[in-house]
C-alpha cells in the first residue's frame, strides 16, 4: 500500500513539473511595433470586401505557402529572441487575411505562440463577421486587431 501511495505522489509531481515546463516554453509574446507594424493588402478596401474578405474561402486563394512561412518563422523567432521550437508558434498575420492583411510581407507576419494563436483565430473570425455584416468598418476592425496583438499577443 505504501508503494502505491509513493508511486502516486511521484506521478503527481512528474505531471506538475511537465506542465510547468510546458507553459514555460510558451511565453507571452506581443507583436513588436518595430518588427511587425502590420501591412495591408491593397486589393482589400471597403469597396472590395464583398468580392474579397466576405467571400467564403477567399483567404485560401492568397494564403502564402507553408515553406515560405516556416522559413520566415525561424528567422523571426531569432529576431524576437524567442526560445522553444518552431512548432510552439504559429506564423500569424498581424492584420489577418480575413481583415485585409498583406499575405506575404514580413512586416505583417510574426511568430505567435500557441495556444494564444488559436484563441486569436476566433477573434479574427468574429471581427470578419462584424465587418461583413456592416456592424464594424474595415478600418476599425483592422485597428482593433492590431491593438490586440501589440498589447496582448
Amino acid at each position: 500500500m505504501r508503494i502505491i501511495v509513493v508511486c502516486t505522489l511521484a506521478l503527481i509531481v512528474l505531471v506538475a513539473v511537465a506542465r510547468c515546463s510546458h507553459h514555460a516554453a510558451r511565453p507571452k509574446v506581443v507583436a513588436s511595433w518595430a518588427l511587425t507594424p502590420g501591412v495591408l493588402n491593397p486589393d482589400v478596401t471597403p469597396a472590395t470586401i464583398r468580392s474579397t474578405i466576405c467571400v467564403r474561402g477567399w483567404t485560401k486563394t492568397i494564403r502564402p505557402p507553408t515553406d515560405y512561412t516556416s522559413q520566415l518563422k525561424i528567422t523571426q523567432m531569432r529576431e524576437y529572441g524567442l526560445a522553444g521550437v518552431p512548432r510552439d508558434y504559429q506564423e500569424d498575420h498581424l492584420i489577418s487575411l480575413e481583415l485585409g492583411g498583406h499575405p506575404t510581407d514580413p512586416r505583417n507576419l510574426w511568430p505567435e505562440p500557441y495556444p494564444r494563436a488559436a484563441d486569436v483565430d476566433q477573434i479574427e473570425n468574429e471581427l470578419n463577421a462584424a465587418v461583413c455584416s456592416g456592424q464594424m468598418s474595415l478600418s476599425d476592425a483592422q485597428r482593433k486587431e492590431s491593438a490586440l496583438k501589440h498589447a496582448q499577443g
